[in-house]
């Protein structure tokens, strides 16, 4: 057991245990599982909260983005542009529905997807059936969403956020995941808004594409027994949209504190040989990750912070162009040099809302120790 977790859920829901349980009471005594009326007020709180017309409550982060896929037009064979360095499920959900992973490198400082390799990939036209690009907001913090417009208009391609982690980030104002034709959001539990399982949702603002989401999700079903589409099971679940809609008054605060207890990492660590989060000005961050590189493998630094108890862990260690999953597409070592150095020099250490200050010092210590 870690002394300082990288996610610390019971402290974050002791405080609120009691209106959670209230919550699921009410749905249990209502016999209300599916379709309940709180998924309703759940996804209009989002959508208030995200200044986005439209948002579909859905079952996981995956889901979300391959219903988003689906929703916009992305059909087998098609090809979808995301980032060699995320997460599987970017990459997942587009070879889910028959599409190809166009895998492309990041930007070394943001670790977002690389505008510049976006555009010599589009420019080689080896993939001559490219349709969309899923840029991801990745840690936190969103990409570089203007270019990426720029690219999209030019080649006429979809754009769907992956804003998995960067739920109440905003891009020039406006939240992560409204700025293309749909973003997906994922509220697994480690999230800065996590549910109490799997749930996920996808934000839009066009009103076809939202019809189309509600079809897609409930079996290709508008009225029961009369399937319009080939849809899916991928209802978001009544109890998970009742636990996130407590928990979603209480994430602006949360983000903030992330955001501080940063600061205060920043800070402490500005004159160590290790690299602090860079932030453009385009782009706000909420920390779903903190995430730190050396210049160097990040191995032994994440070895020694677990033998002093603290979860310090590396995402990811190995670029999605390298999964064992993903060799049909036919890259290998060295084609995305970028994503190769970031999942070896990178580490992520705590900084939930929970931490407090006595904690933030051992950590901080712990890393000067091992500089030093």
């Amino acid at each position: 057991m870690y002394k300082i977790p990288i996610v610390n859920l019971k402290k974050q829901i002791s405080p609120i245990r009691a209106e959670i349980d209230t919550a699921i009471k009410k749905i249990i005594d209502n016999a209300d599982f599916v379709f309940g009326k709180e998924i309703d007020n759940f996804e209009g709180e989002v959508a208030k909260y995200c200044n986005v017309k439209y948002a579909v409550g859905v079952s996981n982060g995956t889901d979300a983005i391959r219903l988003a896929l689906v929703s916009v037009g992305i059909q087998y064979g098609d090809g979808v542009i995301c980032p060699a360095f995320t997460y599987y499920a970017t990459a997942g959900a587009i070879a889910s529905i028959g599409a190809i992973p166009v895998f492309v490198d990041i930007e070394p400082n943001t670790y977002n997807i690389s505008i510049a390799n976006i555009e010599k990939i589009l420019k080689q036209k080896k993939d001559k059936k490219i349709k969309a690009i899923i840029p991801v907001h990745l840690y936190g913090q969103c990409a570089d969403m203007d270019s990426i417009i720029r690219i999209s208009k030019k080649y006429s391609l979809k754009i769907i956020e992956d804003a998995a982690q960067a739920f109440g980030a905003e891009y020039k104002g406006k939240k992560a995941g409204t700025i293309g034709d749909c973003g997906a959001v994922s509220f697994f539990p480690g999230k800065n808004l996590g549910a109490f399982g799997d749930a996920g949702i996808v934000l839009t603002n066009s009103k076809i594409i939202y019809e189309k989401l509600k079809i897609l999700r409930n079996q290709g079903n508008r009225k029961k027994y009369n399937h319009l589409l080939l849809g899916y099971n991928n209802r978001l679940d009544t109890i998970q949209a009742a636990v996130l809609n407590v928990k979603l008054k209480y994430l602006p605060s949360w983000n903030k504190k992330r955001q501080e207890n940063a600061e205060y990492f920043n800070e402490k660590l500005k004159d160590e040989e290790v690299k602090t989060p860079f932030v453009p000005n385009y782009t706000t961050h909420i920390y779903h990750q903190y995430v730190l590189r050396l210049n160097y493998p990040s191995k032994k630094l994440v070895e020694h912070l677990n033998s002093k108890g603290i979860d310090s862990r590396v995402y990811y260690p190995k670029p999605l162009h390298l999964q064992k999953c993903f060799q049909y597409r036919g890259y290998k070592k060295g084609d995305f040099q970028e994503s190769e150095k970031a999942s070896i020099q990178t580490l992520a250490i705590p900084v939930h809302p929970e931490l407090i200050k006595k904690e933030m010092d051992y950590i901080i210590s712990s890393i000067k120790d091992f500089l030093s």
